[in-house]
């Protein structure tokens, strides 16, 4: 079983990080968006919803889920 970090610290949350995120449009759902980070939007530590990001297609939403690396 793999366990994720939460997407709530920002330090936990890096730039080319694979991340499962909640878009705007999907709050009601909760449905996740998978991607990598190209920039964290979040300028606060802690975010009790999850840290704002940029994935690399533009779309922005807020971590959920933090994938492990592999390296």
């Amino acid at each position: 079983m793999v366990n994720f970090m939460n997407g709530q610290n920002r330090e936990d949350i890096k730039i080319g990080s694979r991340v499962g995120v909640v878009l705007k449009a999907d709050q009601k759902t909760g449905m996740l968006t998978y991607g990598i980070v190209v920039e964290i939007l979040t300028n606060s530590n802690f975010h009790p919803h999850g840290i704002k990001v940029r994935l690399e297609d533009g779309q922005v939403g807020r971590a959920q889920n933090i994938m492990p690396s592999n390296g």
